[in-house]
């Protein structure tokens, strides 16, 4: 639609011109493109002197020299001719024609007549190209190989393009560069085939000889055709060719997990040649010594794979192959150097006794590939204290006892280190660290002390008396737990623990001091302890308040014997009570108190008196 309204614009410009023409003048495109299964629009234009008009319009096809109608149209009537158009013509207002499912036989010249009476007639034409646009081209490479020595020119590769109107044209390229023909060198064929449907289909093979560096190289070919009047282009993908060509050059390979070999590694020894196909190889150890050997080694294509590799397989390996073309022997070797490190030991060994003051030099060796590097710690992971092959320990103490481990690395070679410990055992007496000489408590409460002793070897604490004991033990430090209850001889004797081992022994003496209710509880006191206090300030309240009623009943009484006490205010009275039996002795108590303080005593039967009747007491004495 886009072409016919650019070719109508076109030939209405041209009308324009021509206004006032003389006679019928009719203009037409020179050619038409139409792609085969489209529609095909060829616009007639024309024009005619003012005030007239045109009479009839004919179009016909150009066949070799003759002409055959196919549509007309006379005084605004059009009419179909029965030819083999009829169906797939017609004619628009604007007098264009229109040819739908063009085929190829419809590439011909079409002619449009305009006829207008007295004026004459006029005529032009149109030549209708119809094109068809090729398949993308295929590329079939030669898979067999190509050798560099072939005297012959060998075939590179085929491509095709089928279904192309008119015949398109192949193009072969090398590396992006457009390849030519050429006598010695390169070779193309190329072959034109028409199908039954009119349609052609183009073949291309290319031949060149190889070299070497043509085992990179890549080729494609390009399909070209004329398209709307601009030419236009379908490539192939690229392909590679297999090249065979002798070896030139040999390599031996070391692989391994780090730059550096080490005891225990996985070493890989690759033997490579720059021929193809590869030759075959033969892999060699030399053996050192004053005639050197060689012995062969079991490898597979070249590669030989040595597992957790030792020292013993240090030393020079050999890549040797025969190339059958050029009949040349070929060899490369190299070294393979196996970092080790061995024979690391600490003097003396351990286990080591000491004594406390004593001094110990602890010296460690090994022998490695490199120069070593030494440093000591104590424990595996702990604080380095120092670097190089001895560690001295003076005057030593029990915080001196543990494990020195000495920790070697081979220089410049990552990962190839070793350890080894010695266990220093500084034997003493035991050592009691525990502060606590005075511990505040109360009467009957349950009480923990606490003994903390050091020494090697380990100590053992008693305690002297006797309580639920709980030991804790930290390696040459024992933590033990007293639990007693609070008792009046227990406050008088303490409690001492005694810390004892083969070499001697230690002994810590604890206080119990009465807590005072001034005297704040320890900081460490836990709820409970708090509870049992509470409970032992009242027990003891009552038991002091019993004591001091039954000393006062027994100086009353005492006083009431000797006669001290008078029966009643102005002379001897009968001191039983109406209602008390006979046997009762009940004696009277005169009081100058006051009333508050008097309410302290009781009556024989537990009753409180009356304050207006404290003046007389009774007390009860049978109990």
């Amino acid at each position: 639609m886009a072409l016919r309204l650019l070719l109508g614009c076109g030939l209405l410009l041209w009308g324009a011109t021509a206004v006032g023409a003389s006679k019928v003048e009719v203009s037409m495109l020179e050619t038409v493109e139409v792609e085969l299964g489209q529609t095909a629009w060829i616009p007639c234009n024309f024009s005619l002197p003012e005030e007239s008009h045109y009479a009839y319009i004919n179009w016909f096809y150009i066949d070799k020299h003759s002409r055959t109608k196919i549509y007309y149209m006379v005084r605004g009537q059009k009419f179909e001719v029965d030819t083999e158009y009829k169906g797939r013509v017609a004619m628009e207002n604007d007098f264009t024609l229109t040819i739908s499912r063009v085929t190829l036989r419809d590439a011909r010249t079409f002619v449009c007549q305009v006829g207008a009476g007295s004026l004459g007639v006029g005529e032009n034409r149109t030549k209708l190209h119809i094109y068809k646009t090729p398949e993308p081209p295929g590329i079939q490479v030669n898979d067999a190989g190509i050798p560099v020595t072939s005297k012959e020119i060998p075939k590179i590769a085929e491509c095709v393009s089928k279904n192309g109107f008119p015949a398109p044209n192949i193009t072969w390229y090398k590396n992006g560069s457009p390849l030519r023909q050429d006598d010695t060198q390169v070779s193309i064929l190329s072959t034109l085939t028409k199908e039954s449907s009119g349609l052609y289909t183009v073949s291309s093979t290319l031949y060149a000889h190889v070299s070497r560096e043509d085992r990179q190289s890549r080729f494609h070919c390009e399909v070209s055709y004329r398209l709307l009047g601009a030419n236009q282009t379908a490539r192939s993908e690229e392909v590679n060719l297999t090249v065979f060509y002798s070896t030139e050059k040999l390599s031996l390979v070391i692989e391994s997990p780090q730059p550096q070999v080490r005891e225990g590694d996985d070493v890989t020894l690759r033997c490579e040649g720059d021929g193809n196909p590869p030759p075959e190889y033969n892999l060699l150890k030399v053996q050192e010594g004053a005639e050197p050997e060689e012995r062969e080694l079991t490898s597979s294509n070249g590669v030989l794979i040595l597992r957790k590799v030792k020292k013993e397989d240090s030393g020079r390996y050999l890549c040797q192959t025969f190339d059958l073309d050029s009949m040349k022997k070929l060899e490369n070797e190299t070294e393979l150097s196996v970092n080790y490190l061995e024979g690391l030991k600490i003097t003396p060994e351990g286990p080591i006794q000491l004594q406390q003051g004593e001094v110990l030099t602890l010296t460690c060796d090994a022998r490695g590939s490199k120069p070593l590097e030494f440093r000591w710690k104590k424990e595996k992971k702990g604080k380095l204290l120092r670097s190089g092959k001895q560690l001295k320990l003076s005057n030593v103490t029990l915080e001196s006892s543990g494990n020195y481990s000495c920790e070697v690395a081979v220089t410049g070679v990552p990962g190839l280190s070793r350890s080894k410990q010695v266990n220093v055992a500084v034997h003493t007496k035991p050592h009691i660290s525990s502060k606590d000489s005075l511990v505040p408590v109360q009467q009957n409460e349950l009480v923990t002390l606490m003994c903390k002793a050091a020494a090697l070897p380990e100590p053992t604490i008693t305690w002297s008396i006797n309580g639920k004991v709980q030991n804790h033990t930290d390696h040459h430090r024992v933590i033990s737990n007293l639990t007693v209850q609070v008792t009046p001889k227990l406050l008088l004797s303490g409690v001492t623990c005694t810390a004892t081992n083969e070499f001697g022994n230690s002994s810590h003496h604890i206080t119990l001091q009465l807590r005072t209710m001034t005297t704040p509880p320890p900081s460490g006191n836990t709820t409970e302890q708090k509870t049992q206090e509470s409970k032992g300030v009242i027990i003891v309240a009552v038991i002091v308040c019993i004591l001091v009623i039954a000393v006062l009943g027994a100086v009353l009484y005492f006083l009431h014997k000797k006669g001290k006490i008078p029966c009643n205010r102005t002379g001897k009275q009968d001191i039983t009570r109406p209602d008390a039996r006979k046997d009762e002795i009940v004696v009277e108590v005169k009081s100058d108190k006051l009333p508050e303080e008097a309410g302290l005593l009781q009556g024989a039967n537990g009753e409180k008196r009356p304050a207006g009747d404290q003046a007389e007491k009774y007390i009860d004495l049978r109990n």
